[in-house]
């Protein structure tokens, strides 16, 4: 998808430079691929430490041997 968005030279270089790619376009895909997968990755860990994918223990207090025996 082709877009026109003004961004300051100085930025668009270290985008480059950051990135390693020598044209405009792909280091901007890059960059804005990157920053899409980080904020996504912070949502996952946001939900992960509000228990969002904590189950209740079917087995919990059914006084059921732990079935992996403890290291020597």
């Amino acid at each position: 998808m082709r877009i026109s968005v003004d961004i300051d030279e100085e930025i668009l270089r270290d985008v480059m430079a950051l990135t390693g790619e020598k044209s405009k376009s792909p280091a901007l895909a890059k960059a804005v691929t990157e920053f899409v997968r980080r904020q996504r990755a912070r949502e996952f860990g946001r939900l992960i430490r509000e228990g969002a994918f904590d189950y209740p223990d079917p087995d919990e207090g059914a006084g059921t041997a732990n079935p992996i025996p403890p290291l020597a």
